[in-house]
């Protein structure tokens, strides 16, 4: 069985972050997403809030579960028995960044990090271009699913 680990802050999910999982479903068995908790960062939405957006996009989607997790992605994996870890790239600079990590996570576990890129469509979306939106009272609705609605 393919079974990766999408992990982030998820704060929130965007519709870059659903692209990937969808295209994620053709080439896993399951995919889990996993909303790491960091107990040093300072989050617009709840715990809670992250993972009922998550659960309500991916609510008709049986190869999607999600979980809230601390600690290394890696002892993740082995504790759920993942393959994989799946990440996204909008640009060099994600590519650089996370490119890192893979080659840590690899030499500390042997797990293989799989890399898609993002939908030009979404390639310009990030989790903190939307929580500044959200700050300025700007119209966020095309940026994320439809379950990501603040009141």
């Amino acid at each position: 069985m393919r079974k990766a680990i999408f992990p982030g802050s998820f704060d929130p999910i965007t519709l870059g972050h659903e692209d990937i999982i969808k295209r994620g479903i053709s080439l896993f068995d399951e995919i889990v997403i996993a909303i790491g908790v960091n107990a040093e960062k300072k989050y617009m939405f709840s715990l809670e809030e992250r993972k009922r957006f998550i659960e309500e996009t991916f609510k008709d989607e049986p190869k999607v579960s999600v979980i809230t997790y601390e600690g290394l992605t890696i002892d993740l994996a082995k504790k759920l028995k993942a393959n994989f870890i799946l990440r996204g790239l909008r640009n060099p600079a994600d590519f650089e960044f996370e490119k890192a990590i893979a080659h840590t996570n690899r030499k500390l576990s042997k797990i293989e990090t799989v890399f898609l890129l993002t939908a030009a469509s979404t390639s310009y979306i990030s989790s903190s271009i939307v929580r500044d939106v959200l700050r300025n009272n700007g119209e966020y609705e095309m940026l994320v699913p439809k379950a990501v609605r603040v009141k």
